[in-house]
């Protein structure tokens, strides 16, 4: 009996106090680099995907204000973000981010044009009706009354040369208008021949048929879209 107890050991009673010291140290080190390692994972994925998201709200920000403002340039601009676009939304995908983004609303930032539109319904309402039904017939070649357009604008002389027509930035070439100066009851249409950065500008041969004398400026206008 006594022989058989002095044999058996229980597992680990062989290590000194040290080396069992020594190996659960190492124990403790393995597991807390493991837990390292997944944090760092996790912490480097939610990085990346924060960054991605950022660049994908600048792209779609930019691509919204340009649409607010467009130009020349415009459409190739919009092309190369949206390929951009695409690209980022990869890169998401495969970083698994989720946070869902939205392109920010760009219709606020053209709101500001419609502000003449507040000024001008007055005028137009009690003025042109009258004026216009009384000169057609005279200066207009029977066409009557057309679409009131540009209310509130003035109208001046382009000093383009040639036979009677209009420019314009608002509408398109081959357009007809017919301008009515309230202050002498004089009306003429016009053909929109070339481009301008307003409304309606008459060449001096238009403007000489409903100018009154001395004056360079139309101040009580009414532009209808006739054609």
């Amino acid at each position: 009996m006594r022989s058989s107890r002095s044999a058996y050991k229980r597992p680990g009673s062989g290590l000194t106090g040290r080396n069992r010291k020594i190996a659960i140290g190492v124990a403790i080190a393995a597991l807390a680099g493991g837990a390292l390692a997944v944090g760092t994972g996790m912490s480097n994925a939610s990085t990346s995907c924060d960054g991605l998201d950022q660049s994908l709200r600048d792209t779609l920000s930019f691509m919204a204000d340009q649409r607010a403002h467009p130009n020349a340039q415009t459409d190739a601009v919009l092309a190369n973000r949206q390929a951009v676009v695409d690209l980022i939304n990869l890169q998401r995908q495969q970083a698994g981010c989720t946070t869902k983004i939205a392109a920010p609303p760009a219709a606020a930032t053209t709101k500001p044009a419609t502000k003449p539109a507040t000024t001008a319904p007055t005028k137009a309402a009690t003025t042109a009706p009258t004026k216009a039904a009384t000169t057609a017939p005279a200066n207009n070649a029977g066409t009557g009354a057309g679409e009131v357009v540009c209310k509130g604008s003035t109208v001046t002389l382009s000093g383009e040369a040639g036979a009677p027509f209009a420019s314009s930035g608002t509408f398109p070439l081959g357009t007809k208008l017919k301008v009515t100066n309230l202050d002498n009851n004089k009306s003429i249409t016009v053909t929109v021949q070339t481009t301008s950065g307003s409304c309606v500008l008459l060449n001096n041969a238009a403007f000489e048929q409903v100018r009154e004398p001395g004056k360079f400026l139309i101040r009580r206008a009414v532009i209808e879209r006739v054609g």
